[in-house]
């Protein structure tokens, strides 16, 4: 695999990870806005929403090293009409512009919150359609391993998984911060971290058995194909990278699964606030490795038919 399939790599992961953090955030904000006010939610969310934007952005430029030339890259934009490719980078683009406007008007409290919320709705749609458009662009009738509904189901998959996971890391990082700077607001932040955690981590469970559930299908389908190049993509996968492969289901099932059902366990219980810590990021750090190998693996199986 070269440098070009890396950058795809690290481009649809993050991106994908941006848009997931973007909307799981705003939907914690809701609830935790209803339950115990806007500045408590603002106090938990703000620092987290700022993160989003170099994630999204490091992932923007790592993209354009699948490119022959970086300096063209304005003109992939110019068949919207007709190209998933074009419209995914309009996404990209706009998901940038429209998410940052929406940052510097939370961070700096612009307007009234009904007005952000609009401007928040509006970056979270462009983020799904850049996520859709995404997956759009693998389903190739020349590439039978990526043609089919696995593609779209496994970036959501990914993208709120991840998503789910990085904001719950955030948030752990962002009470050891309340902690030391206002400490007469971490009792109440440790409330909102705690109860917040216990339903990031029940999502991410129910999300790694959309994964275990989609992806014995997917390759069941691939190898009962009567394409050859279908048959060839599940050689590829359980031969060439069958421990790869292996691992990253091992992976995905101990970061989301066993580590998500203890990070619910232990955010069910007061004090146990350094253990739960602890669980947020490793949960997140397995995850995040094997989301990346699952992408390897996605690229690995581009088996066409014909030239």
């Amino acid at each position: 695999m070269d440098v070009r399939e890396w950058a795809l790599i690290a481009f649809t992961i993050l991106s994908q990870m941006a848009v997931g953090s973007f909307i799981i955030l705003g939907i914690v904000y809701f609830f935790a806005a209803r339950k115990w006010g806007e500045e408590e939610a603002d106090r938990l969310s703000d620092r987290a929403l700022l993160a989003i934007g170099p994630v999204l952005v490091l992932g923007t430029l790592a993209s354009l090293f699948h490119l022959g030339n970086p300096l063209n890259a304005y003109r992939a934009i110019a068949n919207v009409g007709s190209s998933w490719l074009s419209r995914e980078i309009l996404a990209n683009v706009l998901f940038i512009g429209v998410g940052a406007v929406f940052a510097f008007m939370q961070w700096r409290k612009i307007s009234t919150s009904a007005t952000r919320n609009v401007v928040a709705l509006v970056a979270a749609a462009i983020g799904v359609v850049l996520v859709f458009s995404m997956s759009q662009i693998y389903m190739l009738r020349t590439a039978p391993a990526w043609d089919t509904i696995a593609t779209p189901i496994t970036f959501f998959t990914t993208t709120f998984l991840l998503g789910a996971l990085a904001v719950g890391a955030a948030y752990v990082a962002n009470y050891a911060y309340v902690q030391r700077k206002e400490p007469g607001c971490a009792d109440t932040q440790c409330e909102i971290m705690r109860s917040t955690l216990r339903w990031l981590a029940l999502a991410s469970v129910v999300l790694v058995g959309v994964h275990l559930v989609v992806l014995p299908l997917y390759v069941a389908y691939l190898a009962s194909s009567d394409v050859a190049a279908a048959n060839d993509a599940v050689n590829v996968l359980m031969g060439d990278y069958g421990v790869v492969f292996a691992l990253r289901l091992v992976l995905v099932f101990v970061g989301a699964g066993i580590l998500g059902a203890f990070l619910y366990r232990n955010a069910s219980s007061p004090g146990r606030e350094k253990i739960l810590g602890n669980l947020a990021y490793a949960a997140f750090a397995v995850v995040l490795v094997a989301e990346v190998m699952g992408r390897f693996l996605f690229y690995a199986m581009q088996t066409r038919i014909g030239l």
